[in-house]
């Protein structure tokens, strides 16, 4: 068995020391080497490349943010970051994405070990999600799977009774999206094609606290729509897309002919909190037909079961085509489960979305 080789570089001795132990007891994972700063570590590169970098981003010497754009211009490596997560700290980590860097592990500032410790599962399928990423097709974004017991939809939404169906069809349709690892650039080549009206848009990714704030600002800048992470009761209107917040669950309601989300706390669900299994039920449940349903690059299955109950109840439903998705895992279990309609490469999906209204 081919191990995955790992490189760790952190100024924190303590950091370096944790996360190495917590890798080096898998059997399929080797740390090659560890560095106190990017430049120590392109020094080590030279000799053994490695197949995943886990890099903080405020290190001596050399920023993690310019370590990150000569890696990919050079040779491009998925990265894991693991950074501290404050106000600042998500700026500097959302350039991390933007840089390229393809999960977040967040760390706090105070009581590390504790941390780093507890949460070895964590690190651990970040790594192995990152080693499995389609590097040809990287888009920064997503974060590690946060592990906990895998609850299914019912723990928040409950199923509605066989044979029940929204609404018949109305003007107003809605949009819903799903993914997660490489998500967040497969957004923003989705959403900046749009145009400035647009059927209204409800959207999943998967992402810590703080940090989809920070992200829907940013798409908000480059898209004609308006892009926002959702509060609770915002209206679904053309024009706008709403990101659900990290550590919330959202849902899609309806008052008479206008739509709106809820954003409510709750169980993780396949161990995500948001969940696009929930929105995609909530989806299927309240818009039926009117709505389409579209599930993007991601590890895992979340997401899969909601776009069959969509497409059962008349939905339209697309998936990324495994050509362009950093991470086949999503969309291929939706497929396989006969909840796809079309299968689209990134580029596509735009003018599919457009077309829909």
């Amino acid at each position: 068995m081919n191990k995955i080789k790992v490189i760790i570089i952190d100024d924190s001795a303590v950091v370096r020391q944790v996360n190495r132990e917590t890798l080096e007891k898998e059997a399929d994972i080797e740390v090659i080497a560890v560095a106190a700063d990017p430049l120590y570590a392109l020094d080590k590169m030279k000799t053994t490349w490695p197949d995943v970098i886990v890099t903080d981003i405020e290190m001596p010497r050399m920023d993690g943010i310019t370590f990150l754009k000569k890696i990919m211009a050079e040779r491009p490596t998925p990265v894991v970051v693991c950074s501290s997560l404050a106000e600042k700290g998500a700026a500097t980590t959302m350039e991390a994405l933007a840089a390229g860097a393809l999960s977040i592990i967040t760390k706090p500032k105070l009581g590390v070990k504790q941390f780093l410790q507890e949460s070895g599962n964590d690190i651990v399928s970040a790594v192995r999600a990152a080693a499995r990423a389609n590097m040809r097709r990287v888009h920064p974004g997503a974060v590690a799977p946060v592990i906990s017991p895998k609850l299914t939809t019912d723990a928040v939404l409950a199923a509605r009774a066989a044979g029940s169906v929204a609404m018949a069809n109305t003007t107003d349709k809605v949009i819903a999206i799903g993914t997660s690892t490489g998500g967040t650039q497969a957004l923003e080549a989705v959403l900046t094609k749009l145009p400035a009206v647009c059927s209204g848009i409800v959207v999943v990714q998967h992402m810590p606290e703080k940090f989809t704030a920070m992200f829907a600002e940013r798409l908000n800048t480059l898209c004609k729509i308006e892009v926002r992470e959702a509060r609770d009761g915002d209206r679904v209107m053309p024009g706008r897309a709403l990101i659900a917040p990290g550590g919330r669950h959202m849902m899609l309601k309806r008052s008479g002919a206008q739509y709106y989300v809820e954003v409510v706390d709750g169980p993780v669900v396949n161990r995500h909190k948001p969940s696009v299994d929930v929105l995609f039920r909530s989806v299927a449940q309240v818009a039926g037909r009117n709505a389409l349903g579209v599930i993007m690059t991601g590890m895992g299955d979340d997401g899969a079961r909601g776009m069959k109950e969509m497409h059962d109840a008349g939905a339209r439903t697309v998936a990324e085509d495994e050509s362009t998705c950093v991470v086949f895992g999503m969309p291929k279990v939706a497929i396989d489960m006969g909840g796809v309609d079309k299968i689209l490469p990134l580029d596509r999906i735009p003018q599919e979305i457009i077309s829909y209204g």
